[in-house]
């Protein structure tokens, strides 16, 4: 388990902040679109890309709120993580590309 998955757990058991997995999935979601919001803000929605920024805090938010998805769904994240690299490894060895071709 990561440690950073650690530490969410402890924080969710010291703050009584478990939730069903159904709202953790929907925090993750909005998390995630305040991320687009600032990258679509500060790119001029994608037409100046070099300028593209995200705030520190929002990808934090972001990270917790996936964490808390791995805590509730009793998913390692860490193992989650490992299988992930394994499969794009996979691929650029088989194919070249890290999509998946769908």
């Amino acid at each position: 388990m990561l440690d950073s998955q650690r530490r969410v757990a402890a924080f969710l058991d010291e703050k009584d902040l478990h939730a069903p997995p159904a709202y953790r999935l929907l925090d993750l979601t909005a998390e995630v679109g305040e991320l687009a919001a600032d990258a679509t803000t500060s790119s001029k929605y994608g037409s100046d890309p070099d300028a593209l920024s995200v705030q520190r805090d929002e990808l934090g938010d972001a990270l917790f709120a996936l964490l808390a998805l791995a805590e509730e769904l009793d998913i390692d994240a860490g193992a989650a993580l490992d299988e992930s690299l394994r499969k794009y490894e996979t691929r650029i060895e088989d194919e070249g590309l890290p999509g998946s071709g769908e």
